[in-house]
């Protein structure tokens, strides 16, 4: 199993979503098994390339990633484990000397070992306040969670989740690699990725000109990134059930948290919201954030989507405003959007 984080070399930015298709297609030209994980990173299940190209997985690794930079420019982590959770881990674990193909060896021990010091919040979908929960019991470390008895950790998350952070603890993921069909062509000499089923997630991503301590600056870019994605689910006809923020930090290290949306919605305002929710339970205070990125994730058609119906008439006539403001933008980009982005007058002498 390979987890590929894509960045353009010398700049440590996620590739733009054209790029990220050439990639997309990259990694197609290895294996059909590819789960798209925007706007940067890829699941590929490689189990059935190794025999084909004789190589082991790091192999293949060392070739995606010669291929990637000769012709797309791009450089990549690749975490190689034996399932997704471990994967995700090595490639966002931080390697002597840099190394960017980092290996966790399929064996109970070098497991173990891997995870051991590991702290709570690395395990995927465990955030700030499970992991506050699991300290108060003195569960502060991967290790200290595989050494708990999992009906402890039952008593304390409840049945589901203790016995995911359980399993999770000792390495355990049974998730497969969900992918849809992907199929590479050729166009003016590159490769070029498409999916014949809608997609499942949009993404988009705003890089800081600088490391940007200012929260409300980043709460700015968030209402950005939360009005493109709101305009561009509904221009597809789709709605959301969760969105995900991915907070990517001076030393490369990133933070990623998700959460269900109340209802499964296209509507920028309740997008904007959980978007400040996530970004505030982070408490990053004095961090260097170098970009922010927000994923819509499980998505469906809006019309099997139903809507609670409010009392407050603001939040009804901004609803049915919507629609007109997106046919503005449509036939003059930009033409319409939120004051709180609108550019602060100039100061005149």
């Amino acid at each position: 199993m390979l987890y590929v984080r894509f960045r353009t070399a010398g700049a440590e930015a996620a590739p733009g979503e054209e790029a990220y298709a050439e990639l997309l297609g990259l990694l197609a030209e290895f294996s059909p098994v590819i789960e798209a994980l925007p706007p940067d990173a890829a699941l590929v299940d490689v189990r059935g390339a190794l025999r084909y190209f004789g190589r082991d997985a790091a192999g293949i690794a060392a070739l995606v990633r010669v291929r990637a930079l000769a012709r797309y420019g791009a450089d990549c982590t690749i975490g190689i484990a034996a399932n997704p959770l471990l994967a995700r881990m090595a490639a966002h674990d931080p390697a002597p000397g840099d190394d960017a193909i980092r290996t966790v060896p399929d064996d109970p021990d070098a497991v173990a070992a891997f995870l051991a010091t590991k702290p709570v919040t690395a395990l995927h979908g465990v955030g700030q306040a499970t992991a506050r929960t699991l300290s108060s019991y003195g569960l502060d470390s991967v290790g200290r969670i595989a050494a708990t008895p999992p009906a402890t950790l039952q008593r304390i998350l409840g049945a589901s989740a203790g016995r995911r952070v359980h399993e999770q603890a000792h390495g355990i993921d049974p998730t497969p690699v969900s992918s849809a069909p992907v199929s590479s062509a050729s166009r003016k000499g590159t490769t070029r990725a498409s999916a014949s089923a809608p997609a499942r997630s949009v993404s988009a991503e705003h890089r800081f000109d600088h490391d940007e301590l200012d929260a409300d600056r980043r709460r700015r870019a968030l209402l950005a990134l939360t009005d493109d994605l709101g305009f561009r689910l509904r221009t597809d006809g789709q709605v959301a059930r969760a969105l995900t923020l991915i907070v990517r930090y001076a030393d490369r290290s990133t933070t990623t948290r998700t959460r269900v949306l109340p209802e499964p919605t296209a509507h920028t305002p309740a997008l904007a919201a959980t978007a400040y929710a996530l970004h505030d339970a982070l408490a990053l205070q004095r961090a260097r954030v170098r970009a922010v990125s927000l994923r819509a994730e499980d998505l469906t058609g809006a019309e099997h989507a139903g809507h609670q119906l409010t009392f407050d008439q603001q939040a009804a006539n901004a609803r049915r405003l919507e629609p007109v403001i997106d046919r503005a933008n449509a036939r003059w980009p930009g033409a319409v959007r939120p004051a709180a982005l609108a550019d602060p007058p100039r100061r005149t002498a």
